[in-house]
């Protein structure tokens, strides 16, 4: 709920801004600004809940704590791809096959009722998953949308 918070607040600031001073809507760099946004803030869980996310690696891979680690640096670089123009349609197709990636994790963290938080197994459970799925695919639209399609005119 939290990166989506992130996303809806850094995007409609960033539409009011640009309408405000540049006399138009910006709607796609305005997503890219909150997809950014909310890469960099999920990241920071990489870094202070990093026990609880090695919790959401199945026990047969090894270096969790490792791969924690890399995986919020990976997003902090996503988070800058997004935002330079020679990379974003790259960066927007690894930033979604990025998403159906982790999705398993969470996918096993919702099953075991894994609340990364305070790596404890209390968390929400399956139910997460109805929040979760959905919020991945509104991800991969709206980079789809502001990173990959063919660009179109101004909103006015």
């Amino acid at each position: 709920m939290k990166p989506l918070i992130v996303f809806l607040l850094v995007f409609s600031l960033s539409s009011f801004a640009s309408r405000l001073w540049r006399g138009t809507f910006q709607l796609e760099k305005s997503i890219r600004f909150g997809l950014s946004a909310m890469l960099l803030f999920s990241s920071l869980g990489h870094f202070l809940y990093s026990q609880g996310m090695a919790l959401m690696i199945p026990e047969i891979i090894p270096y969790k704590l490792e791969i924690v680690y890399i995986t919020g640096l990976f997003e902090i670089a996503l988070a800058v791809g997004l935002l330079i123009p020679n990379f974003r349609k790259l960066t927007g197709w690894v930033f979604i096959f990025f998403l159906i990636a982790v999705l398993p994790a969470n996918i096993r963290a919702s099953i075991f009722h894994l609340n990364f938080q305070t790596a404890q197994f209390d968390g929400y459970g399956l139910s997460y998953l109805w929040f979760r799925i959905p919020l991945q695919l509104f991800f991969i639209a709206w980079t789809y949308f502001s990173c990959i399609r063919p660009n179109k005119k101004p909103i006015h």
